[in-house]
């Protein structure tokens, strides 16, 4: 079998790569020097010169909140330009299976908690990062569209916030937590008296390990299809650990990690986005997969490889 990892040097894509050489598979992996995805001929050339049996489709232009308001047109423009041209290089080339990656963000801002993925488009999003979930929720609906006009094998997992390995720790351009564990790594270091925190610390937020979504999909490989999915009446799967916590709480846990002993403030005039989003993930449950790492496992895991790299 034949996998043609995109984005494997991101976060996510990476893990999937590590995941994967474990199995008896022959991946493809290809850096942006040699394949432009936002280039639809070159990726069309790819699909047709590499022929592969399986996608995943984990390239994207990613960032927190910040970087979200900064920077909109790039992040619905880019994620847009490449997921249509693999999705649809996938169908062309008659890939058997293709696993789409997108984010909880994709819900409505005031969702009902837990985020079933029927919550999907049923009211407005959040502000800061719409042009990120709407380029998401085109990818779910590319993915259910080609399953229904042509009977592609083609599905999406909905990921909640990743940290882990290879993450982007930009104190502006990164997710919260990497964000905050490169903060009270420096204030650690710089022997600073207090840490700030964007926000008033109460929001909360669903952390995933980064090997737990790898192994979610090698696990959607072998056993999920897109019957399975559309055909229960959902039009995704959410793909997290069910578990929530607030913002103050990850940066107490963060700072005992780290062995931080100074003082923790928050800003509360940045913004914070919604104050509660976790996920329902009963419909991946029930077909056979679960997380593995506690929060405690994933922060000690991640801070060591920062210190290993970046330290």
């Amino acid at each position: 079998m034949k996998i043609f990892i995109a984005g494997h040097n991101g976060l996510v894509g990476s893990a999937i790569r590590r995941r994967l050489e474990k199995e008896d598979v022959s991946l493809l992996c290809v850096g942006r020097d040699r394949l432009d995805l936002m280039d639809q001929m070159a990726t069309d050339l790819f699909f047709e010169a590499n022929k592969p049996d399986v996608v995943i489709d984990a390239a994207a232009k990613v960032g927190g909140i910040h970087a979200n308001n900064t920077y909109p047109a790039d992040f619905i423009y880019q994620n847009l330009q490449i997921q249509n041209n693999i999705i649809h290089g996938a169908y062309k080339h008659k890939v058997k299976k293709l696993i789409f990656l997108g984010s909880i963000c994709i819900y409505p801002k005031f969702a009902q908690q837990p985020i079933k993925e029927e919550y999907l488009l049923t009211s407005p999003l959040e502000p800061t990062n719409e042009p990120y979930a709407v380029s998401k929720i085109a990818g779910i609906k590319m993915c259910q569209s080609y399953y229904r006009q042509h009977g592609c094998d083609f599905f999406s997992l909905m990921p909640t916030n990743q940290y882990g390995p290879g993450d982007n720790l930009h104190l502006e351009n990164s997710h919260v937590l990497a964000a905050l564990l490169r903060k009270f790594h420096e204030a650690k270091k710089d022997n600073l008296k207090s840490v700030e925190v964007w926000g008033t610390g109460k929001a909360k937020r669903e952390f995933q390990y980064v090997d737990d979504l790898a192994d979610a999909c090698a696990f959607g490989i072998e056993n999920i299809t897109a019957d399975d999915v559309y055909g229960n009446g959902a039009t995704h799967l959410n793909v997290g650990t069910g578990e929530e916590w607030a913002i103050e709480d990850l940066a107490k846990k963060i700072a005992q990690v780290v062995d931080y002993q100074g003082d923790i403030t928050f800003e509360t005039d940045k913004p914070e986005g919604v104050l509660r989003r976790v996920g329902d993930n009963s419909r991946i449950n029930k077909l056979g997969w679960t997380h593995r790492y506690s929060l405690e496992e994933g922060l000690e895991l991640t801070y060591n490889w920062y210190k290993k790299n970046h330290g």
